[in-house]
């Protein structure tokens, strides 16, 4: 049996059944990633990186699907979302986990944040210092 492909609707499928393979390969591999890894920064990365790639081709896949035109800005406003959340997201899951020292410092090969937290402590306890002065 072999498939039809004359017809736009035929390799409207394909494309459509390419991405959505492709996407959660891309899930797939942020799962594994989840589990693999050592420690949280790691972790995080491997989630975040191919999830919103991930997500892009799943909704596209959705949206060749669906063949109409009001579900393309419903599926744009969920990727755009998570296009500027996920980032946003992660970055403050890996400074909690910084400050929290949940992490493997010896798999850092640069640690630019460290002077920051640093100044930032030590800003902090001169303020605690100074307002505990005050209040006796």
């Amino acid at each position: 049996m072999n498939p039809d492909f004359s017809g736009p609707d035929a390799w409207i499928d394909a494309v459509s059944a390419v991405f959505m393979v492709v996407g959660a390969l891309m899930s797939l591999g942020a799962a594994i990633g989840l589990l693999r890894f050592p420690d949280l920064l790691s972790r995080m990365h491997a989630a975040t990186k191919p999830q919103v790639l991930g997500l892009f081709l799943l909704l596209a896949a959705i949206g060749l699907q669906m063949r109409t035109w009001w579900v393309w800005p419903v599926l744009a406003v969920a990727w755009i979302f998570q296009l500027l959340t996920v980032p946003v997201s992660a970055h403050m899951v890996g400074r909690a986990g910084y400050r929290t020292k949940h992490l493997h410092r010896e798999l850092l090969t640069a640690d630019e944040l460290e002077a920051v937290v640093q100044k930032a402590a030590a800003e902090t306890a001169l303020e605690d210092s100074s307002d505990d002065g005050r209040q006796r």
